[in-house]
């Protein structure tokens, strides 16, 4: 079983930035990346960014060049800044472990609660 754990949500003004935190716990022994989704209200979940545990990223094209994902894999902890954002970032962003399968990175089944991003003026 996998433990998650976001931070770091808020309210912020269009082009503002703000900082989340998740950290991982558990059976996260054989990951091989932690990443971020997004989800609005009757939408699916959205991949935004991973990070490999050998340090590949890739990120959605709507966040490229705004967003950074980042980790401290000494506490097991994935970073996401997001600069210049939009009301269109407004959303539930949950964090999650992956695991490398068929050539695919596959999230976990474990899901936390999330952490609210609402950018508004």
């Amino acid at each position: 079983q996998v433990q998650l754990g976001e931070s770091g949500g808020g309210l912020v003004q269009p082009g503002g930035s703000l900082r989340l935190s998740c950290a991982a716990s558990g059976s996260i022994f054989s990951i091989s990346a932690m990443g971020w989704y997004r989800q609005t209200p009757g939408k699916q979940r959205e991949l935004v960014a991973l990070l490999t545990n050998g340090g590949r990223t890739n990120y959605a094209d709507f966040v490229k060049g705004r967003f950074t994902i980042s980790r401290d894999n000494a506490n097991n902890t994935v970073y996401l800044q997001m600069n210049s954002l939009k009301p269109e970032d407004t959303a539930v962003y949950y964090c999650n472990v992956f695991e490398l399968n068929s050539g695919r990175y596959r999230p976990s089944p474990y899901w936390a609660q999330g952490t609210q991003v609402t950018v508004s003026a």
